[in-house]
């Protein structure tokens, strides 16, 4: 009995990752029909597998795991390889966004549901706030000419903090707005519905992903000037104090919700396949049309001669940086995804040896494919 469950359940295994294949082979097929057909197929073969037919179900609930972790890790994954695969820029860090997206998602509704919308507040206005000030600052420093990176960075970190300063004052001033409407666990009000917390955490992934992306170019802005082999050891690091905020998150940082170490309880479930096949889809199409763009070519570019990038005229760190910040993106958006599927969040989950897993992953699959 226990030689048949193993082997079913590698027949499963395979079989997932022959699907995420086929589902690979069929969008990048040149006829749109094709892939539309295609992507319709791939959504409800699974659905159907995941619906339970009167106690007969295909996919048990640890098939429906390994399904949801895969859809997630392949987020995190297609962001490593648009860093290392296709830029060059060997990266130990996005274990670390994509722990940010977790905890940032699963913070957002995790007080929504009882009764506190100043996370979606402080983090919406804050990633707003925060990338008009970065792209503002950015047009602002290009009048300007040898400009040192550390400046440039102070100057980022500076708007930064500013941006996120004015977002929890909004926050706080607008909380007292939607107490009423949220309700209480016990009495949700209006705002508190399926269909409004289907909206939230819509929201609250895609704030996760933009957040992840902007403490990455925070963090690559200065970090990127390095070589590959020591911008790969700076992103390790960035790693583990990413992992210790998370342990020290009740005491260091100001949420005591996450519960430190002992790790985050209470977070609605609400990645249902619908969502983890519609980020995971999104992901790929984004990450396919931007290989194909000639911002794409000027990523890989980069990774074949900065040398002679630069000298075609291409922006050597614009094209590091741009890559770092959408492959952090990625992560985070899966970070996102994962965490509201498991509905638990610990720090061990995020450790130092498990930053390795993207990186296993891509360079078996076949590093900038």
């Amino acid at each position: 009995m226990e030689l048949g469950f193993l082997l079913g359940s590698i027949f499963k295994i395979f079989a997932i990752l022959a699907y995420l294949y086929g589902l690979l082979w069929v969008l990048a097929r040149p006829n749109r029909w094709v892939k539309l057909i295609g992507v319709v197929v791939a959504f409800g073969v699974i659905q159907l597998a995941l619906t339970d037919f009167g106690g007969f179900q295909v996919l048990t609930n640890f098939d429906s795991g390994l399904l949801f972790q895969a859809c997630a890790m392949t987020m995190v994954a297609l962001g490593l390889n648009l860093i290392y695969g296709f830029n060059g820029q060997f990266s130990l860090g996005q274990w670390g966004f994509y722990g940010i997206g977790a905890y940032t998602a699963a913070d957002i509704t995790y007080r929504w549901v009882n009764g506190d919308a100043r996370g979606l507040l402080v983090v919406g206005f804050g990633t707003v706030l925060g990338g008009l000030a970065l792209i503002y600052i950015g047009r602002w420093l290009k009048r300007f000419r040898g400009v040192p990176v550390l400046s440039s960075f102070t100057l980022y970190l500076i708007g930064a903090i500013l941006a996120g300063t004015v977002a929890v004052y909004i926050g706080n001033a607008l909380n007292p707005l939607f107490e009423p409407l949220l309700g209480t666990n016990l009495n949700p009000g209006a705002l508190n519905s399926p269909l409004a917390l289907q909206i939230v955490f819509f929201l609250a992934v895609v704030f996760a992903g933009i957040f992840s992306a902007e403490v990455s170019f925070l963090f690559g802005l200065p970090v990127l000037t390095l070589g590959s082999d020591y911008f790969g050891i700076a992103t390790l690091g960035f790693t583990i104090v990413v992992n210790v905020l998370m342990i020290n998150s009740d005491t260091i940082l100001p949420f005591p919700e996450m519960k430190g170490g002992r790790g985050m309880v209470g977070i609605p479930k609400l990645t249902t396949w619908f969502w983890a096949f519609f980020f995971m889809l999104a992901v790929i199409i984004i990450m396919r049309n931007l290989i194909q763009s000639s911002t794409g070519r000027a990523i890989i570019s980069v990774r074949e001669d900065e040398v002679a990038a630069k000298a075609m005229g291409i922006d050597v760190a614009g094209s590091k940086l741009m890559a770092f910040v959408i492959g952090s993106f990625f992560a985070g958006i899966g970070g996102a995804v994962y965490a509201h599927f498991i509905g638990f969040l610990s720090p061990g989950t995020f450790g130092f040896l498990q930053s390795f897993n993207p990186l296993i992953i891509i360079v078996f699959g076949g590093l900038g494919s």
